[in-house]
């Protein structure tokens, strides 16, 4: 039996685009309460709007910044401000920053990698840990990335921090065993959203490329997956997910459809 989310309290980091904002929408549909954080605040407004429009019982929104600890402190402080108790947390912001070989490198990327990806959670899972001890039944979703289990080329420090978000969970799991909070990864593979855009630094033909002659996986996908994992009933936890485009059998092995 499916556990209702309708009221529920459900914050969202990174969720100004991509898994982030499409998450939203799908919890807003039903009927939780989202309180959504990024650093583009026009960008979460008009994700706001849309959770509205989709039935939220209310939509928040904040800046956040989780690359700095005063910024998600006072971010998850006027969280606690709407609610004294946090049901769902999405740690959904990260990303990855080039393609480069460990040998030619640039400390600019490593950092963001390192800051967003890995002590970006920390931060933000540490400052919700309060509102959710108490709150058996309560949900973490990590997104992390099949580059956390499989390593591959340019993917040096992307892979690392993935792999890093995959043992944070399984820490968490261990540390929270006995409280009832629940604490999951949700891997996904080849998806189509900014990411590429990003990593290949607004290059849109580089990032085209990725997806090209395949039918990759959508935000939408990644939601639902969500969804699923945060309505289980009380008594189960979806430790782990890997979720892959039928076209990718794995990170080095895709069939493309060529002209």
């Amino acid at each position: 039996m499916n556990t209702s989310l309708k009221d529920k309290w459900v914050f969202i980091t990174g969720a100004s685009a991509g898994f982030g904002a499409e998450g939203a929408v799908h919890f807003a549909r039903e009927g939780a309460h989202l309180v959504i954080g990024a650093r583009r605040v026009d960008r979460l407004e008009a994700v706001a709007a849309q959770c509205q429009e989709a039935g939220a019982a209310s939509v928040h929104f904040h800046e956040l910044d989780v690359a700095c600890t005063a910024n998600v402190n006072a971010c998850v402080a006027w969280l606690k401000e709407l609610t004294p108790q946090l049901d769902v947390l999405v740690n959904n912001a990260g990303g990855a920053h080039g393609t480069d070989t460990v040998a030619e490198g640039k400390d600019a990327d490593w950092e963001a990698m390192v800051q967003s990806n890995f002590l970006g959670l920390m931060r933000v899972t540490r400052a919700c840990l309060p509102l959710m001890m108490e709150n058996a039944g309560s949900t973490i979703i990590n997104i992390g990335s099949i580059a956390g289990r499989v390593a591959y080329e340019g993917g040096s420090v992307y892979c690392g921090v993935k792999a890093a978000e995959k043992q944070i969970t399984q820490s968490l799991r261990l540390e929270l065993n006995g409280t009832g909070v629940r604490v999951g990864t949700l891997d996904p593979g080849l998806a189509e959203t900014e990411f590429s855009i990003v990593r290949f630094k607004g290059d849109q033909s580089k990032s085209d490329k990725v997806y090209e002659g395949l039918d990759p996986l959508v935000a939408e996908d990644i939601a639902e997956a969500m969804i699923w994992m945060a309505t289980r009933p009380p008594h189960v936890c979806i430790d782990e997910i890997l979720i892959k485009c039928t076209a990718q059998a794995a990170v080095h092995k895709t069939h493309r459809v060529t002209d």
